[in-house]
């Protein structure tokens, strides 16, 4: 397990929302922390290569800037199931990929930057895995701030 320290815990639990909208947001966010930009930009380095974080952006609608997003799931082969996985999340476009105690075991949320780069994900990992992709577009949009914090 990574240990944290206070500054790590800090960047992770005052900055899970309210990323400054300026000029140079990290500067002004390592201000904050009380170091430099380039200990910032480093730390989100570290975070992100050991796993502790495994995303670091914005959230966006992706759909008003043109692009779009779904739900997927798979029934794995529980023989295949480490395989499967590494060959769902070497694509870029899975921005997050959990696994269910269900007959459709692996889920995955893609995100392509037009409509049509979802069917084509969907068939890339079909191909990929010999598996059936089963597609859950999105019907409703709700907002949940799900905030984790890590500070012990």
């Amino acid at each position: 397990m990574t240990e944290l320290d206070a500054i790590d815990r800090r960047l992770i639990d005052e900055w899970q929302g309210g990323f400054p909208l300026c000029a140079e947001p990290y500067a002004e966010v390592a201000d904050q922390l009380g170091i430099g930009e380039a200990e910032l930009l480093q730390r989100l380095e570290r975070l992100l290569k050991q796993r502790v974080l495994t995303r670091f952006g914005p959230m966006l609608q992706i759909e008003r800037i043109g692009g779009a997003f779904t739900l997927a799931a798979l029934a794995v082969p529980e023989a295949r199931y480490d395989e499967v996985a590494a060959e769902v999340n070497a694509l870029p476009q899975v921005a997050h990929n959990y696994r269910r105690e269900h007959v459709l075991n692996m889920w995955f949320v893609l995100a392509t930057e037009t409509p049509a780069g979802i069917g084509e994900a969907i068939v890339r990992i079909e191909r990929t895995t010999g598996l059936t992709v089963r597609n859950f577009p999105k019907e409703r949009e709700y907002f949940v701030e799900m905030k984790l914090p890590v500070r012990a």
